[in-house]
């Protein structure tokens, strides 16, 4: 998906020291750090390892019996769950040395540290997640991948995910622990999402997560853990089209449209609260995939909302217009109601949009330069940095050519004919200055590539497409397609207006469809090397080649598919392991040639 993963959260830090006052010492912190000294571990290997799960074990045991035979008095097992407590404070140290998680898990031990998420005692609870967040942090686990991968197996076989969503239920910001304990919650899914991305899916359709997450961002007081909770949402909605649906038919379109309607007319304040708003727009980008949330969207007023936000010039501005652009992707019915709320209006101004209020003369030769104004677009800092400017030209020219792939007869077509005409056709000006722009990008890519086969590096042929499709080969294409539109409306100033700028830049109407074409040629220059690969491999390997044959089929499919999207991002899901099939096909080829010369 054209939308990049959100990015992790800075782990707080360790809580500083404390400082003496005055030169006085106080003796209690010497005492603690006197009686942690002698129950640190000197060395950490499967010996000791096996000596903390037992001791762990023990003290678990006692726990329980101690809880049995006094119900109903907590003084007679409260030492004992201290003592558990100190337990899982020592387990901690497992985080340095993960290559151990294989032997945590055969000793048992993952299977106790889950079911005390569930102890009656909340502080014991609280304990385990704070363990199971350290086990499984990602500067931990980066370089251990199989061990992680171990662990995390576990843990889920252990209905760790259930337990974690249940303890949230019983937890409560007003306590600064347990609000400390619902972050750490958060990291922990995040954390096992990240090793094993599986566990997207898994934890959404067997625990409520998403429903907890959905009444956390409702809340319209800011806090840290509801900025984590739109963080995680949006990396559970991310590429899950199952949790998009889910979220949908959980009225989530409607809550994320209330969430970030509270910033249509104010912006965050910098820091979480900008992140907690961006956030909430790529959940709203995500849940828009499937159609039934695009119709969703769309009874919700969601795109009236989008242009009162982009109206109002506020922060959220290109994060409105990235929504728009998900909504109409490919759903006429957006794009007629877009042009019925007088989207036009807001949309072409944008469009012309430059980094600040200036003007541009862009034309030369027998017509006199064309000056106009340009309307200045709030960027954020943080926008700036991720090159903002350059993905809203492109969000606004995929708005554009969805709406006309979208509005293709009637008063709304002509309405939106009608802008590329007025003011001399300044927007057809302003379209093939992008033309250009983007066009001199995907040369120079083309070039690049051509040198890394001169350097005897190999890159097939889906891959140097998709190189290209990156450099801006997908908005050069959204462009000419823009530009047949304008011509096949078959009005004259529009046409002289493309001709003479074609002729300008030496181009010729061919050199646009080309573009056009370029696309399609891709896939279809791959076939025959597909059918003779089928043919060759098949001779000696029919039923692998078949397999194959099959698999690349598959692989082609949710290429297009994803293509066909409006995001072409979305076509390497699946589509990229269309290579692999490719090559198995290769070396069955291969073998059928060897085994031809040896008869």
């Amino acid at each position: 998906m054209d939308l990049p993963p959100p990015q992790k959260r800075m782990r707080s830090a360790s809580p500083p020291p404390p400082s003496f006052s005055g030169g006085a010492i106080d003796l209690s912190l010497l005492e603690a750090l006197e009686k942690s000294q002698q129950n640190a571990v000197e060395t950490l290997d499967l010996k000791t390892l096996k000596k903390l799960a037992l001791s762990l074990e023990r003290r678990l045991n006692a726990n329980t019996a101690a809880r049995l035979k006094y119900p109903d008095n907590p003084e007679k097992f409260a030492d004992s769950e201290l003592e558990l407590h100190d337990e899982l404070q020592k387990l901690k140290i497992l985080a340095g040395a993960p290559e151990l998680y294989p032997d945590l898990v055969s000793l048992g031990t993952v299977n106790s540290i889950t079911g005390l998420l569930n102890h009656d005692n909340t502080d014991v609870a609280i304990d385990a997640v704070t363990l199971l967040q350290d086990l499984t942090d990602a500067d931990v686990v980066e370089d251990n991948d199989e061990s992680a991968l171990v662990l995390v197996d576990a843990l889920i076989e252990n209905n760790a995910a259930e337990l974690l969503v249940q303890n949230l239920a019983r937890l409560n910001d007003s306590d600064p622990d347990e609000a400390a304990a619902i972050y750490n919650t958060l990291s922990t899914i995040e954390n096992l999402i990240e090793v094993k991305p599986s566990v997207s899916e898994l934890v959404c359709e067997k625990t409520k997560l998403l429903k907890w997450l959905q009444a956390r961002i409702k809340i319209r007081e800011f806090d840290s853990n509801k900025q984590y909770a739109s963080e995680i949402l949006a990396i559970l909605l991310q590429n899950s089209a199952a949790n998009q649906k889910r979220f949908g038919q959980m009225n989530g379109v409607d809550t994320l449209l209330q969430a970030v309607a509270m910033y249509k007319s104010k912006d965050p304040k910098m820091g979480d609260e900008e992140e907690m708003v961006e956030n909430l727009f790529d959940c709203l980008c995500c849940v828009l995939m499937p159609l039934e949330n695009k119709e969703r969207f769309l009874k919700a007023e969601g795109v009236e909302l989008m242009i009162i936000i982009m109206n109002q010039k506020k922060l959220c501005y290109g994060s409105a217009i990235r929504a728009l652009d998900f909504a109409m992707t490919n759903y006429p019915p957006a794009c007629e109601r877009f042009v019925d709320v007088m989207g036009l209006k807001t949309a072409f101004p944008a469009f012309m949009a430059g980094d600040s209020l200036k003007t541009i003369s862009l034309l030369d030769g027998n017509i006199s330069g064309m000056t106009y104004y340009l309307y200045t677009i709030p960027l954020s800092k943080k926008n700036k940095k991720r090159h903002h400017k350059e993905e809203l030209e492109e969000r606004l020219i995929s708005l554009i050519a969805s709406l006309f792939g979208g509005i293709l007869r009637g008063s709304r077509r002509e309405r939106l004919l009608s802008k590329f005409v007025e003011n001399e056709c300044e927007k057809i000006d302003r379209l093939m200055e992008l033309y250009m722009r983007y066009s001199d990008r995907v040369k120079a890519e083309t070039e690049r590539l051509n040198d890394l086969e001169l350097d005897d590096l190999e890159i097939d042929e889906d891959e140097k497409y998709g190189r290209k499709l990156d450099s801006g080969l997908y908005t050069l294409q959204l462009i000419a397609v823009i530009l047949g539109h304008l011509w096949t409306s078959e009005h004259p100033r529009m046409r002289a207006r493309i001709e003479l700028l074609l002729k300008q830049q030496k181009l010729t109407k061919n050199d646009v469809k080309n573009i056009l074409q370029r696309g399609h040629q891709n896939s279809v220059e791959l076939m025959p090397i597909f059918f003779i690969l089928m043919v060759l491999g098949g001779i000696r390997h029919p039923q692998i080649a078949a397999c194959l044959g099959a698999a690349y089929t598959v692989t082609r499919f949710f290429y297009f598919k994803g293509y066909s999207t409006g995001h072409p991002k979305l076509r390497l899901t699946i589509g990229k392991y269309g290579f692999l099939a490719l090559f198995g096909l290769g070396l069955c080829a291969i073998s059928s040639g060897l085994h031809m010369l040896t008869l």
